[in-house]
């Protein structure tokens, strides 16, 4: 009652500065512009078109106009996708002679991800689901650095505790795979937030693919960074199945791209099998990311031609010639048919790329499996900036346990510093 009474006695310009302070911060709501009918019908029967998919170069020509990427950057890509292709095949066949314990191929889907990267600049962060290996190959991390990951060895950055496949590189920006589906998404909304706090001219760009999409996480990330403002760029990759499920029993709607306009982030489809188009897309979302500090959807149609990983018998839930069909018309010939059109590219070339390729694959291979593994107490190493003394007991336990019985495992296999 005191504080009513005193407030109708203070002026209303006195009110807001000295008992509000912080009303200029405050956002007034405002009613979203309609257009109102008066015809009753839902959305999707009065609103039935698809969601056009952007395209520059199909299987015979191109749209000159829409070249934006050089020709050294065209031939590059093409370099990186055949690169990647051979390291693929090799280390698969390395997984099924049993060398290594697991491993996942990228065939089918290479100009997603080297066509988005050449589009991104060194200082963009990425955050990479399991299938976006062309990244970091394109960013120069080398075969032999592939290799030893998937090795567990030595030489291995992540000191032989991840799974294979489950790259990372601080030094180009590539934040370590984690398997638990989704969870990256979140973490690159709170890493563009950070970006945009910090006034960096930079994006957070997040890949992920139509499975991740139907996860809590995925929900959370685009609502945040709508919200937020935050500049990152969700590069979906649609590739037709989560593991076993095909993407028509994963949602009725229009695919990825019409959840963008319902979080209010501005979206592109686009022909995941033209490397050209993703370059220009992913350009295109990554100025307006962080020019406007806001976030863009990128769903890049494609297709996933190899099995889901070592795990899978893809076989058992879809047609060889379903496969088949789609591998005829895979992005790595549909670039070299172009290269080939502009005299950048001949079987010459392409001889000598495969043979230089095989050579680094398997030369990587024959050193790491030479290499030791890690020695046990880089498990207690890199938790903490500070070991704190729990730690430091479990580690003097482990040391007088391989003291004792050192004799009963194959230490001479393993590192002992």
């Amino acid at each position: 009652m005191y504080l009513s009474k005193m407030l109708r006695k203070v002026p209303v310009k006195l009110l807001t500065k000295s008992f509000f302070p912080r009303q200029e911060c405050l956002r007034s709501y405002s009613v979203p512009k309609t257009l109102y009918t008066s015809k009753l019908s839902f959305i999707n029967d009065s609103n039935p078109a698809v969601i056009p998919t952007y395209r520059v170069m199909n299987n015979d020509e191109l749209s000159a106009q829409d070249l934006k990427i050089s020709d050294d950057a065209l031939v590059k890509a093409y370099k990186t996708m055949l690169q990647l292709n051979t390291m693929d095949t090799i280390l698969y066949e390395s997984q099924r002679q049993g060398r290594i314990s697991f491993y996942m191929t990228n065939f089918g889907e290479e100009a997603v991800q080297i066509g988005s990267a050449a589009a991104l600049l060194a200082d963009d962060l990425i955050y990479a689901q399991y299938r976006e290996a062309g990244i970091l190959l394109w960013r120069d991390f080398r075969v032999s650095d592939f290799v030893n990951q998937c090795y567990g060895n030595v030489e291995d950055i992540n000191k032989g505790r991840q799974m294979p496949v489950h790259y990372g590189s601080k030094a180009l920006n590539f934040m370590t795979i984690s398997s638990p589906l989704t969870t990256q998404l979140p973490q690159a909304a709170g890493a563009a937030y950070a970006f945009k706090l910090s006034g960096k001219k930079a994006c957070v760009a997040c890949y992920f693919g139509e499975g991740a999409a139907s996860e809590g996480d995925a929900h959370a990330a685009l609502n945040f960074a709508a919200t937020l403002s935050c500049p990152v760029v969700f590069v979906c990759r649609n590739n037709g199945y989560a593991i076993s499920t095909p993407s028509h029993q994963q949602y009725n709607g229009d695919g990825i791209a019409a959840k963008g306009p319902a979080y209010g982030i501005s979206t592109i489809r686009v022909d995941g099998n033209d490397l050209i188009a993703v370059f220009n897309a992913t350009r295109y979302a990554r100025d307006y990311a962080v020019e406007k500090k806001k976030p863009v959807l990128i769903e890049a149609m494609t297709y996933r031609v190899g099995h889901h990983s070592t795990s899978d018998d893809s076989t058992a839930y879809r047609s060889n010639s379903e496969i088949n069909s789609r591998a005829n018309a895979s992005p790595i010939r549909r670039l070299r048919s172009y290269l080939e059109s502009r005299k950048l590219w001949d079987q010459a070339r392409e001889d000598e790329a495969i043979k230089a390729n095989k050579k680094s694959v398997i030369d990587a291979i024959a050193a790491a499996e030479t290499k030791l593994k890690p020695g046990w107490k880089d498990m207690f190493a890199d938790v903490y900036c500070e070991m704190p003394e729990h730690m430091k007991k479990q580690m003097i336990v482990m040391e007088k346990h391989v003291e004792k019985y050192g004799d009963r495992y194959p230490m001479s296999k393993y590192s002992r510093e």
